[in-house]
């Protein structure tokens, strides 16, 4: 049979009726043309075959994109990167890369440590990190306590390292405590490296890498502090030097704000006096090679010549703005989020507050509700993008990301877009409840705009 577009939109507000009694799954098999307007569906013995929609229609707006990475491109940022092939061996290039070499020192808040970049997503980093300073069989301690937690400790293993893992529930962070005691024990210093995701985006947790070094250092143990920073470098708190990291690593796709594409290290002077003996096979991404040529403006390999002018688009903003303004910015987002989620009646998946993220917020649903379909709705009906639970949490949580370029006017388009789908998904909360709870907070705690202090305006602005 065929559909006319009238039909269509018929048969769409029914499955939608149904996706909130049924769940997506069950009903999307007999529902094979819900996105195709006039779709002549293959039977056989008046059975209808299943068939994938095919996304190809275009909807008005623009999708509306919240998950922890990939993140919103301001304009600025994609005009600097829109660029004709260029040569990175002409005059021009070694004063940019120098340049954004120097600004990335203020992005890791160091004077000390050496930033390196790397074509890669932050996985690359991750290698970097452990390559440059380790050998096979070395020992090191790592925390688990979600997804990625998880796959740096399969990273470290595979590429031969001892690896101890701190077993940890996820929504909780690392344990100081616990790690303190460890390397006290260690008292023949075997343990090599300390491991840690700063901002682990399955959960929604933040741990406190000042307490960490603090740990280490309270039990006199020379190992390294590696730290994951992807999701945290540039939206939470983050002091290199003040917290003595060895290496550092994020990525351009998070707050920075930039397509995925570009692996950041930062890495301590201590750090980079253990590649000489470390003997993890490394080529792509040796540091030793880098520092050959970076200080003079180089790279050992063609870069991305687009990618780095939105690199240094970005961090010029970032400095325009001031980084302990961007950080308290992402501070405020999630707190809005979190006053929806409470007028919500739902529950974050991280219960104690010291360790919220202000890069995402991770909500718990209810246990008759798959958030998997939470989020389906919300793409296929508001075009909008959060995240899915992954791993021990899929079908129990969704993620909405608030970090990189965005405002409170957008943010609230997100949460009114996950409300509607967790009534469409057949949550019982009230129409907008978690909205109105987000305008109240952002309204009275908003400032006005840098740059925008009309006399006219002001008046109505509280000191």
């Amino acid at each position: 049979m065929q559909f006319s577009r009238a039909a269509s939109r018929a048969l769409r507000a029914n499955v939608v009726q149904q996706a909130s009694r049924t769940g997506i799954r069950e009903f999307a098999a007999a529902t094979p043309d819900m996105f195709d307007y006039d779709q002549t569906p293959p039977t056989s013995g008046g059975e209808v075959e299943n068939m994938e929609p095919s996304f190809v229609f275009t909807p008005p707006g623009k999708n509306h994109l919240f998950v922890p990475g990939p993140c919103n491109i301001n304009e600025r940022v994609q005009r600097a990167m829109m660029r004709p092939g260029m040569n990175h061996r002409d005059p021009f290039f070694a004063p940019l890369a120098k340049s954004i070499f120097e600004d990335l020192k203020y992005l890791f808040k160091t004077s000390s440590g050496t930033p390196f970049i790397f074509p890669s997503s932050g996985t690359g980093a991750w290698e970097a990190s452990l390559s440059n300073t380790l050998s096979p069989g070395d020992k090191v301690v790592a925390y688990r306590y979600g997804t990625f937690s998880h796959l740096w400790i399969d990273q470290a293993q595979r590429l031969g390292l001892d690896v101890t893992v701190l077993e940890t529930p996820w929504g909780e962070g690392a344990n100081e405590g616990r790690l303190e005691k460890l390397l006290k024990e260690d008292v023949n210093k075997e343990i090599k490296a300390v491991l840690v995701v700063h901002n682990e985006t399955t959960t929604g947790v933040t741990s406190d890498i000042g307490k960490v070094r603090q740990a280490m250092d309270n039990a006199f143990h020379p190992s390294l502090l590696l730290v994951d920073g992807v999701s945290s470098i540039g939206s939470c708190e983050f002091k290199f030097d003040d917290w003595k990291v060895d290496v550092a690593v994020t990525g351009s796709q998070k707050a920075l704000s930039l397509p995925t594409g570009l692996g950041l290290c930062c890495a301590s002077p201590k750090a980079l006096s253990k590649m000489k003996d470390a003997k993890l096979p490394r080529v792509f991404f040796a540091f030793e090679d880098m520092l050959k040529t970076n200080p003079a403006g180089g790279f050992p390999y063609t870069p991305s010549i687009p990618l780095l002018y939105g690199l240094k688009e970005s961090l010029a903003m970032l400095k325009e703005e001031g980084i302990n303004n961007a950080i308290a910015r992402h501070a405020r987002f999630a707190e809005g989020t979190r006053r929806a989620v409470q007028a919500w009646g739902l529950k974050l998946l991280c219960k104690d507050p010291r360790w919220y993220s202000n890069s995402l917020t991770v909500i718990e649903v209810p246990k008759e509700v798959d958030s998997g379909d939470i989020v389906k709705l919300a793409y296929c009906k508001y075009n909008l993008s959060i995240g899915v639970g992954l791993m021990k949490v899929q079908g129990k949580v969704f993620r909405i990301g608030h970090l990189g370029d965005m405002n409170e006017v957008s943010l609230l388009g997100a949460i009114a877009g996950v409300e509607m789908a967790l009534i469409d998904a057949g949550v019982k909360i009230t129409p907008g409840s978690g909205v109105g709870a987000a305008v109240t907070y952002f309204q009275e705690t908003g400032k006005v705009i840098p740059d925008r202090e009309l006399p006219e305006v002001m008046k109505y602005v509280q000191p």
